[in-house]
């Protein structure tokens, strides 16, 4: 296992409305966004199992760019991400990870869509597998992924921090066409 004893990883603790989740970012990038109302214990499990040895900095202002994506988001007027990210995982989970990225704002694909898109598909589990250790939620939209039925499926956030997001999106798109959704 690989040794991240200087990987400074920093973090903060991101609030808006009944939003709260910690984000955490190294010098590359986004590379974590917590569950909703979940305890700072998500973030600290998450590093001392992803990057054994790592140090963990809150540094508000560090974070600042991305707390305001997140939130422009959360607010309806954020359709996609542009600060960086900096995910580390297996071939397989970045291919089914930057397959996510590609999930149109309002859409949804299936579990199998996703094992399609990226040639494997066979693997539709392991997608499913892929989509669970995604670090980064939200802004790597694994919320988007539903069942071939159009069931709301597992969520590492929960199936009611998915249920709003893609709640969200469909407001955000009504909004956007004219239509005052009430």
């Amino acid at each position: 296992m690989k040794n991240y004893t200087n990987l400074l990883i920093y973090w903060t603790l991101l609030t808006h409305e009944d939003w709260n989740m910690y984000i955490a970012a190294t010098s590359e990038g986004l590379c974590f966004v917590g569950s909703q109302n979940q305890p700072y214990e998500e973030l600290t499990h998450w590093a001392k199992s992803r990057f054994p040895g790592s140090t963990l900095s809150q540094d508000d202002e560090r974070l600042q760019p991305y707390a305001t994506e997140l939130i422009e988001y959360l607010q309806g007027t954020r359709k996609s991400f542009t600060a960086p990210f900096d995910f580390h995982g297996t071939p397989f989970q970045l291919a089914v990870w930057n397959a996510l990225c590609s999930i149109p704002y309002g859409q949804t694909k299936s579990y199998t869509d996703i094992a399609h898109q990226i040639e494997k598909p066979a693997a539709v589990r392991a997608v499913g597998t892929a989509i669970g250790a995604n670090p980064i939620l939200i802004t790597v939209p694994c919320h988007r992924v539903i069942g071939k039925n159009g069931a709301l499926t597992g969520y590492r956030g929960g199936i009611d921090m998915k249920t709003k997001l893609l709640q969200l999106e469909q407001d955000g798109i009504l909004i956007e066409g004219g239509l005052q959704h009430v």
